[in-house]
Parts: C-alpha cells; sequence; structure tokens
C-alpha cells in the first residue's frame, strides 16, 4: 500500500462496535445473513484471494486494521443523505428516462466503486461468475428506491446509542439509502487520500486491504462506523447474489446453479422419498423463467 500522507490520523479508538444493520429489519429479498467469524485477525499480507467460503465468513475473516483515521464525508454528499431521509415526499416530476444499466440511485463515481467492491467479496471462479455478472450492484441500486432502502420499514426515531446492548437492536440515525451515501462518498474521498487513485483502478489485492481496513472498523465517516458499511455491503452482495431475479440480481439464475437451488418450483411430490438420487432440473424464477442445470 503507498505511503501515508504526512499528516496521519490517529487510528479509531477500539469501541465496541454498534450493532450492524443486520439487526434490523429485512431487506424483502431476504433476511440478514449472519455475524461473520470472530476469528483472531491475520495479517494483511497473508491476504488470500476470495473464495465462496470468504463470502459467508466475511472477507478473508480479517486482517489487522489499518492506521486510519476518521473521513468526513464531503457536504454535498451528507446534503444527498439528508434529502433521502424517511419520510420524504416523492418528487411529482415524472422520472427521466432509465438507459438499459444505468444506475437510477447512485452517481457514476458511487456505482464504479460499488461495482468493483461487491465484485471483489463476491469474485468470479471456477464455480461461477462473480456479482457484476450476476447483477449484484444492479440488484443494491434498485433497492434504494423500495420502503426498506427509504428505511421506512426501520424505527428510526431517536435516541439513538451506538453502545447499547446489540439485542437492543439497530442505533445509528441512518437509513440504507444513507448508509450508503456517506458510506461511498467516505470510501471515495479516503481512497483518493491515500492513494490519489479511484478505488476501481486499484489492484485487486490493494482493493482487499482496503475493504478489509472497512471490515475491521479503521476509521468512520461522520458517525457511520466503516464497519457497518461494509457489513451492508457484504450482506446485500450475499442477497443479490442469490435472491430472486426478479429483485434484479441472480442474473441468469447463476446464483442458484451454483448451488444446485431448484427455485420456486411448485411440485416436489415426485422426489420426496428419492433421498440418494440429485434433483435433475434446473432452477425456476417466481416469473416462471427456467435455467437448464449444469
Amino acid at each position: 500500500m503507498p505511503d501515508m500522507p504526512n499528516r496521519l490520523y490517529p487510528a479509531a479508538p477500539q469501541t465496541e462496535q454498534p450493532p450492524h444493520t443486520h439487526a434490523a429489519p429485512a431487506s424483502p429479498a431476504q433476511t440478514q445473513p449472519a455475524q461473520q467469524s470472530a476469528e483472531p485477525p491475520e495479517p494483511a499480507t497473508a491476504l488470500c484471494p476470495p473464495t465462496r467460503r470468504h463470502v459467508v465468513q466475511g472477507l478473508g475473516t480479517g486482517a489487522a486494521a489499518l492506521a486510519l483515521g476518521t473521513v468526513v464525508a464531503p457536504a454535498d454528499a451528507q446534503a444527498a443523505a439528508d434529502h433521502a431521509a424517511p419520510g420524504t415526499a416523492p418528487s411529482t416530476h415524472p422520472p427521466a428516462p432509465i438507459l438499459p444499466n444505468t444506475p437510477r440511485f447512485f452517481s457514476p463515481a458511487e456505482f464504479a466503486l460499488l461495482s468493483a467492491a461487491c465484485e471483489r467479496i463476491f469474485p468470479a471462479d471456477a464455480q461461477g461468475p462473480g456479482a457484476i455478472a450476476l447483477g449484484v450492484p444492479h440488484f443494491i441500486d434498485g433497492q434504494m428506491d423500495t420502503p426498506w432502502g427509504r428505511g421506512e420499514l426501520w424505527y428510526m426515531q431517536g435516541p439513538h446509542r451506538p453502545d447499547a446492548p446489540a439485542n437492543l437492536g439497530y442505533q445509528l440515525p441512518y437509513s440504507p439509502q444513507q448508509i450508503y451515501k456517506v458510506g461511498l462518498a467516505g470510501v471515495i474521498a479516503w481512497v483518493q487520500q491515500t492513494h490519489q487513485a479511484a478505488f476501481e483502478t486499484l489492484a485487486p489485492e490493494v482493493q482487499d486491504s482496503i475493504l478489509t481496513a472497512l471490515e475491521q472498523n479503521a476509521t468512520q465517516f461522520d458517525a457511520l462506523p466503516a464497519a457497518t458499511f461494509f457489513e451492508q455491503l457484504r450482506s446485500d452482495t450475499i442477497e443479490g447474489a442469490f435472491a430472486d431475479p426478479l429483485h434484479g440480481g441472480n442474473r441468469h439464475m447463476a446464483g442458484w446453479l451454483m448451488m444446485g437451488f431448484p427455485g420456486a418450483r411448485g411440485d416436489y411430490m415426485d422426489w420426496v422419498d428419492r433421498y440418494d438420487t440429485p434433483y435433475p432440473y434446473g432452477p425456476v424464477s417466481i416469473a416462471g423463467e427456467s435455467a437448464e442445470h449444469g
């Protein structure tokens, strides 16, 4: 990783992390995954290429937190987050035409970082396609324009106590829309400050070290802990890879094909007692689309 700038920010204090967003009500696509493994962190230089196992356990199960300081998101990013607060009246103007594969919620810079980060969390390998080919970034973009994305399904009233026990649930004032707006703006600013480049242009191993730093809560963006942003990104990436294609991800049901999941088939009676016989048919989506079993 390039040398840090002359002005070194103090590392974030080692306090108890606030509960991750998966303690809040879940996305319409599926419930949030369980918390990641508590295995001891390993040195950043020991990171291995991500595997499907890492997706479930968290990226590389963590490395030593980098000495990063608090990065305050730009004022325009905070303003963008403010306008997306729950309860905001929708615009009466008709939406502008959306070109195919053009994000609706994220700016081009935000979407480029989001896409690259999703691909590192769920990379293509011999088992199947990665997050970008599965349409995960577009899945996340589409989830932002839902009651869940606007925080309408969460209890968002104060007081907010980040130091509260985990059984009290989500304790931050950010909706999912705001988590992404503040988090992406903070990452863009920090990466530009420390690497003088955009995240998506960096080598994969450098991208991994940045994501690991976020996972280890090495910094925060305004009042948003980096680990909260990373967990939201990680859990939504997994959702997009395996949710029904109706929601915009899992293109061609490739995620289900990797798992051998039959999808939304309505009748399995002929196979109930065939314990030693692999199910031979490919998955079917809610909309009735079918995919050939590999």
